[in-house]
């Protein structure tokens, strides 16, 4: 069962099957994907959710989705995902906080605000002892993210992505990796 984590103007939840459109929508929004090696079709982006939820049921983490539910804000359904993904295929047992948020919610402050949430939950709920983020070094919104809620960049641990072809997507190779303790968290109570 997928907890429902709440902040000020958050809802991280459950995925539920309405959210599957608007998911394939920002799944193909070139603007949203633009540090990414491509777009995904529809289908793709369904097998995303399904292994999402899989992933939910093996692990009792994933990524949840969101919704805005600020009384001072435009209510919105569903915006995209943050949450933890295992990341054995890089290191075993190495498990990242991330996000993927539709274009139209961008500017509001909402990855880092869902995110300490969910750092939060894998440090507390969880027994975490370390979490990261990674992304394309050109990727400087996401980087920015990290560094608001207190990840820093560790450059020994950066990498190239297994799974990205070198030939066909060159660009997107290279990873910068941020990580955060328990101890170094701003998520977590002093």
């Amino acid at each position: 069962m997928t907890p429902t984590l709440r902040t000020e103007r958050l809802a991280l939840r459950a995925w539920r099957e309405s959210d599957r459109a608007a998911f394939a929508a920002l799944n193909a929004d070139p603007v949203v994907m633009e540090h990414f090696p491509t777009t995904l079709t529809p289908a793709e982006s369904d097998a995303f959710v399904d292994r999402i939820e899989a992933t939910w049921s093996a692990r009792g983490f994933g990524l949840w989705a969101v919704e805005v539910v600020a009384p001072d804000a435009a209510a919105d359904d569903f915006i995209g995902y943050i949450g933890l993904w295992p990341w054995d295929s890089v290191s075993p047992g190495l498990v990242e906080v991330g996000w993927r948020l539709a274009h139209r919610s961008w500017g509001n402050g909402y990855a880092p605000e869902g995110a300490l949430a969910a750092l939060t939950f894998g440090f507390d709920d969880l027994g975490l002892d370390e979490i990261v983020s990674f992304t394309v070094p050109a990727n400087t919104r996401s980087r920015r993210v990290m560094e608001k809620i207190g990840m820093t960049h560790a450059p020994k641990r950066d990498f190239d992505h297994p799974r990205v072809d070198p030939v066909a997507h060159p660009d997107f190779v290279r990873h910068v990796l941020y990580r955060i303790t328990p101890a170094d968290s701003t998520a977590r109570p002093a």
